[in-house]
């Protein structure tokens, strides 16, 4: 399998980004794992690696509740920029289960929605859904 270039996780929370790094780290999916305490610092990330598109995120793990700027306010702002920078997958990352919050989703650029905690399981199945990646088990 061959490794995506980098992941981005964009949380509020530490902790959660603390053990979500841990995961991808162990499952070795990727060459980096970049973090965002909210949706303006991804986007910032994303004009940092502009520069540099091999180092870009092929996939963004996205919090929806987050202060500053959030999940959905940063879809919107991914949505306005220019595509050839954002070929990344993007999937939803979150403790939320509103129907609102699925409703407002089916609009954006959001490929997948999955429950907080991130497990082994569930991102072998995010890898092999998007990616055509079946990793070995650990």
């Amino acid at each position: 399998m061959s490794l995506l270039p980098a992941i981005l996780l964009v949380d509020d929370d530490s902790t959660t980004n603390f053990i979500n790094q841990r995961l991808l780290r162990r499952m070795q999916v990727s060459q980096e794992v970049l973090v965002a305490g909210n949706g303006q610092e991804a986007l910032a990330v994303l004009e940092e690696c502009g520069a540099e598109p091999a180092r870009c995120p092929a996939l963004i793990l996205l919090d929806v509740n987050m202060p500053v700027m959030n999940g959905f306010e940063f879809l919107e702002a991914l949505a306005r920029r220019p595509k050839a920078t954002d070929a990344a997958v993007v999937v939803m990352l979150t403790t939320s289960r509103l129907d609102r919050d699925l409703t407002r989703l089916e609009n954006l650029s959001v490929v997948d929605f999955l429950q907080k905690p991130l497990t082994q399981e569930a991102m072998q199945q995010v890898l092999e859904r998007h990616f055509g990646h079946e990793l070995k088990s650990n």
